[in-house]
């Protein structure tokens, strides 16, 4: 298995990025996937998470309103768009795939995703 993310950056605050997870190594249109990111000093939080057919999105509260996850299984993509950003956005932003397959809801726990991509990084600033 292995996640590849990209399309992290330096943004201004209020400015947009859209991540991209390549997945390879498994079905991926069999396991839903998951977005989290681990700001330096703090745990790794979730942030979104997706069903493996794409019809169940899950979002972090805090977060709702700003983010959109989607995928793409033809491509074994996943999404992240995030929107006005804020510098306590900046972090390491993880894919994460799901450990059971078929699953109709996504957890929020880490425990529940049994690989990991090395992250990009997300930087908000002016």
């Amino acid at each position: 298995v292995l996640l590849v993310e990209s399309g992290g950056g330096l943004v201004q605050p209020g400015g947009s990025l859209r991540l991209s997870c390549a997945a390879s190594g498994f079905t991926f249109s069999n396991y839903g996937m998951g977005w989290f990111r681990q700001a330096p000093g703090k745990e790794r939080e979730f942030v979104a998470a997706i069903t493996w057919s794409g019809t169940g999105t899950y979002l972090a509260e805090s977060l709702k309103g700003r983010l959109i996850i989607s995928r793409d299984n033809a491509k074994n993509t996943v999404y992240l768009e995030m929107n006005s950003l804020k510098p306590e956005d900046t972090a390491l932003y993880y894919c994460a795939k799901g450990e059971a397959a078929y699953r109709r809801y996504m957890s929020r726990s880490k425990k529940d995703y049994d690989y990991w991509g090395q992250g990009t990084q997300v930087t908000v600033s002016s």
